[in-house]
């Protein structure tokens, strides 16, 4: 060993001391480029409040689902369920609240359970789903490829069959709050929310600078650190006066203040702020990063991805982790069902249909490997991102739908193929 490989390592200067995550950046230059070109295409439609928070709603169903897939295929596994277990989960909760609720158990129309005893059932329905198909993957050896496309065509036909094919709704007034448009924070509730989230980036920070120093390792110039924090901060702050800047139609503002016994006063003017559907998935996106990071759990899901067979011989029960990761996707996908069907204040048979697509392709473009061992949880939420602006502005510039599918899945294979070259120039 020469003295010039014990020489503590060159601190990096100018751009690169701020180490960015190139993948990360490319997802974020991708989305601005999708969204500036539907922008110029659309008469300057596409980049207002109003659309973009359209887009953010619509996108938090998929985005929860994808962040469960990660784990999937970084275990080598695909689910292509997911969208008939949300479908199953949605009829679950609806027929809940329309007849076992107010029928069965006698609470009547609008008491303030129905909500929670619905969603009560459709996460464990979720579960149960998801631990079934785990079980006949892990300990029965079956594909998980064959398992869950059995699985997209039995769940989305029990979603049928339980609903006799007939769309139920409305749903409950407190159920509708977790799609987004009927349940928002408001101006202020959303800046309180983006005060803590200033305040958790730079706590998260100053605590991974602190570590580091303690373990002498390399850290970041001071400035970089500034420079990562501020960026971080700008970007939430700015989404939360972008959310807070579509307002609310008057006419629907005096429904709310008649509703009250109040008389809305003369050119009153608020916004909606941030969806309950959106703080739903940062609380999501928040467990998931701590399971993946932090936890005995996590650390298992990667290793066993990286070589499942020195996985189990190390001691890890992959049998029992497979059933794990897919009850803990069919419990992701229920959430997406309340987000969903809340979103639509119904429950309908068409709901879900592709999600499949748009979960993999999400995790996928996110920069989850198929070949396992590597994915996150934040890429897979820019992928669900990237993919609802490419089918929002191919809607908004009256893009057939036909030709929207036809796109997407084009993106999905690009994205695979880009991977792919990617992770031979990296040496991955």
């Amino acid at each position: 060993m020469t003295d010039a490989s014990l020489a503590p390592a060159k601190p990096r200067q100018g751009l690169r001391a701020l180490e960015l995550d190139l993948r990360l950046l490319g997802m974020i230059g991708a989305f601005v480029l999708i969204a500036v070109a539907f922008h110029l295409a659309s008469d300057g439609r596409f980049i207002t409040p109003r659309n973009l928070f359209n887009l953010t709603i619509q996108t938090a169903s998929v985005a929860i689902m994808a962040t469960g897939m990660v784990f999937v295929i970084v275990t080598r596994h695909i689910d292509l369920s997911v969208g008939s277990v949300l479908a199953t989960c949605s009829a679950v909760m609806a027929m809940t609240q329309t007849l076992v609720v107010p029928d069965w158990l006698g609470l009547g129309l609008g008491h303030p359970a129905t909500a929670w005893i619905a969603i009560a059932a459709g996460i464990a329905t979720g579960a149960l789903i998801g631990a079934f198909h785990g079980w006949l993957i892990g300990y029965l050896t079956i594909p998980a490829f064959i398992v869950t496309l059995g699985g997209l065509l039995i769940w989305r036909n029990v979603a049928w069959y339980l609903t006799d094919g007939q769309t139920i709704g409305p749903l409950d007034e407190t159920f509708q709050l977790f799609g987004g448009i009927n349940g928002t924070l408001g101006e202020t509730g959303s800046w309180v929310l983006g005060g803590l989230a200033a305040l958790a980036v730079v706590w998260a920070l100053w605590s991974a600078r602190r570590g580091k120093m303690a373990h002498d390792f390399p850290v970041k110039p001071l400035w970089a650190e500034i420079a990562v924090g501020a960026a971080a901060i700008g970007a939430i702050l700015g989404f939360v006066a972008l959310l807070n800047a579509y307002t609310i139609p008057s006419r629907v503002l005096a429904r709310r203040f008649e509703a009250r016994g109040e008389v809305m006063p003369e050119g009153l003017v608020q916004g909606y702020g941030v969806p309950i559907s959106v703080v739903l998935l940062i609380a999501v996106a928040i467990v998931m990063t701590v399971i993946a990071r932090r936890t005995r759990f996590g650390r298992y899901i990667f290793a066993t991805g990286g070589n499942p067979d020195a996985a189990e011989l190390s001691g890890i029960d992959t049998r029992w982790l497979t059933v794990k990761i897919f009850a803990l996707l069919g419990v992701l996908c229920a959430i997406s069902a309340i987000v969903a069907s809340a979103r639509l204040t119904n429950h309908s048979n068409d709901i879900g249909v592709l999600d499949e697509l748009r979960v993999i392709a999400a995790a996928v473009i996110g920069g989850t490997a198929l070949k396992g061992g590597v994915g996150t949880i934040y890429g897979a939420i820019i992928g669900a991102l990237i993919m609802q602006s490419l089918q929002s502005g191919m809607a908004m510039v009256g893009v057939d739908a036909p030709l929207q599918n036809i796109v997407v899945g084009g993106v999905l294979v690009l994205a695979v193929w880009i991977d792919i070259v990617y992770r031979k120039r990296a040496g991955a």
